[in-house]
């Protein structure tokens, strides 16, 4: 049977890339609808429609400050249904507005003019448009977070070196996490005020760091996103430099931590010469980077547990919790399956099981791990919030869907061990994330098979509460580490125990 596609162009119709992934998710769950999306017409938003059997010739027309839907469908019914179901999701926000909520600036100008005393825009709009945003907000005194990804690494360093002479600092892009005065923005936890301050290039990372700090007992004055390339050379660890400069200067932030994946040797030193002449002690997690020469004032680790540990000055030399008995693989299955939303977290647990002198494979490899295809063998380590999962879908901290047939196949495969999983909650994120995994568990767990591990990224203050995603996990079995990096130690040890 020959499907049925549908498209609708919405001219100047623009609406955040968050809110357009879940509504593309509800037009997807519908019956009779194969794959939808609503995206911005941007070229590469066009090209992952086209590549999805999306778009038809009408569709194609689009422009970048456009919104498109597409719809594939098994019938006309069904297509017609969803393309009314998009159009009054669409539709929601006018008409909230012509029912007397608060208005809202469709400008930077307008914005300003509304708040004149705001200094932090946040940029969230198509990478083809972010850099010229942002150059608009840094020259009208206003530091910038870009939430938007997709945007030219030249242009970002162009833009970094001129926020830098403004005294402006820019968060970004693809910056999906910061916490500034207590304030969580874009992917976040509610975490309490104190004197440790983050920078990071990693989203997860700093969400896993800033949470644990919060549940030792510890609290975040700032945390500043930087966003994943700012230590790419092409970068050259502008915003990162400046973040330290503002920590410094902070009264409130009496210990730095640093979270990112390695960066080269190059920047790596440029960074370090920067911790050494701060009067704080600093905390340096470049996640799966080798042993580094560090100035007096600063300890390297390697996992984000021992990071939040040592910025409260506690023991991070530990092994992790001690393992429930029940915590053990069945006989003849060997093999660890991590599905990680989060890509640091993906990093974390293949530092692990690296330094436990495991053979790993990923596809997001950090030093000493094989990158999937380059070797067969071993331990599975998947960052399922790469592009190759995600282009033109749902990142997998908004849908965890997006891991459920990955988690099936897992589940399936008679050698796997363990299948390790991260949920991550906060601002941005599903609303209940647990009960998701805990249905799937469920559904394909039962009657032996591979141990689920899991851990909880989060504090009780987020809309989800931390607590009851645990206990729901529980019930449905899954056992629930306290840290990411606890998780990976407990699968060691299910599939090593005699």
């Amino acid at each position: 049977m020959t499907s049925v596609i549908v498209n609708e162009i919405r001219k100047g119709f623009y609406l955040d890339s968050v809110a357009l992934m879940r509504y593309s998710r509800a037009i997807a769950g519908l019956d009779g609808i194969e794959e939808a999306a609503l995206m911005m017409g941007t070229p590469a938003n066009r090209q992952i429609m086209i590549d999805a059997g999306l778009l038809d010739e009408s569709g194609k027309a689009a422009e970048g400050g456009d919104l498109v839907i597409g719809i594939r469908a098994r019938d006309r019914a069904s297509a017609d249904h969803a393309l009314a179901e998009s159009r009054a999701l669409l539709d929601q926000p006018a008409a909230a507005g012509k029912e007397g909520s608060q208005w809202k600036p469709r400008s930077l100008r307008a914005a300003i003019k509304a708040a004149p005393n705001a200094n932090l825009a946040l940029i969230s709009v198509p990478g083809d448009f972010a850099i010229a945003e942002a150059r608009k907000a840094i020259r009208r005194g206003l530091h910038a977070m870009i939430f938007s990804d997709n945007v030219d690494i030249a242009a970002e360093a162009e833009l970094k070196r001129e926020a830098k002479e403004l005294g402006r600092l820019v968060m970004g892009p693809d910056c999906g996490t910061a916490i500034i005065n207590g304030v969580p923005l874009a992917f976040a936890n509610v975490v309490p005020r104190g004197n440790v301050g983050v920078v990071g290039a990693s989203g997860t990372g700093t969400q896993e760091v800033t949470c644990l700090v919060a549940q030792l007992g510890g609290g975040i004055s700032h945390a500043i996103g930087v966003g994943g390339r700012d230590l790419k050379p092409e970068v050259g660890a502008v915003s990162t430099l400046m973040a330290i400069d503002a920590l410094d200067a902070d009264p409130q932030t009496g210990h730095l931590v640093l979270v990112s994946k390695p960066p080269e040797e190059a920047i790596a030193a440029r960074v370090l010469e920067r911790v050494a002449k701060s009067p704080k002690p600093v905390t340096i997690c470049f996640i799966g980077a080798p042993q580094l020469d560090m100035p007096a004032n600063a300890k390297q680790v390697h996992t984000l547990k021992a990071a939040a540990l040592n910025a409260l000055g506690l023991d991070d030399e530990g092994e992790g919790e001690t393992l429930d008995a029940s915590v053990r693989a069945e006989k003849g299955r060997t093999r660890v399956e991590g599905l990680f939303s989060g890509g640091t977290l993906c990093a974390e647990a293949q530092v692990v099981f690296r330094d436990a002198g495991e053979t790993v494979i990923s596809n997001a490899a950090v030093p000493g791990v094989s990158a999937i295809g380059a070797s067969s063998g071993g331990h599975r380590m998947i960052d399922l919030g790469d592009d190759e999962y995600t282009r033109g879908k749902p990142h997998p901290m908004i849908d965890p869907s997006v891991r459920d047939d990955a988690l099936a196949a897992a589940f399936a495969e008679k050698d796997i061990a363990v299948i390790l999983v991260d949920v991550v909650i906060g601002y941005g994120a599903h609303a209940d994330p647990a009960a998701h995994l805990s249905g799937l568990v469920k559904e394909h767990g039962h009657g032996g098979g591979p141990l689920v591990i899991a851990s909880v990224t989060g504090t009780e203050q987020d809309p989800q509460v931390r607590s009851a995603q645990v206990a729901r996990l529980k019930a449905a079995g899954v056992h629930v580490a306290p840290t990411n990096a606890d998780a990976a130690r407990w699968a060691l040890v299910a599939i090593q125990a005699d």
